[in-house]
């Protein structure tokens, strides 16, 4: 975050962490229905070294499941992943 002190230290791991997968890498990215969310931020898919990174961090615990609606196509992937249940 901009603010620093709106940064945690769980927030803080997992930037250096996603800097240390992509630092020197080659990122595509892959939009859905929307490229921007109502704050202007990009909303996209991102695949490094043939992997896509949302899941990766996911998977490695470093990210939690958030949609932005319509923006909705993986989400059935990241809830599995993440063992999402309705209602946590």
């Amino acid at each position: 975050h901009p603010d620093a002190d709106r940064n945690s230290a769980a927030g803080l791991t997992a930037s250096e962490y996603t800097k240390s997968l992509l630092t020197g890498k080659s990122v595509e990215l892959e939009f859905d229905v929307q490229q921007r969310d109502k704050y202007g931020r990009l909303l996209a898919y991102a695949y490094v070294d043939g992997y896509m990174l949302n899941k990766k961090l996911l998977q490695d615990g470093y990210a939690v499941v958030s949609t932005y609606p319509p923006n909705v196509k993986y989400v059935d992937d990241f809830k599995a992943i993440s063992g999402y249940q309705s209602g946590n």
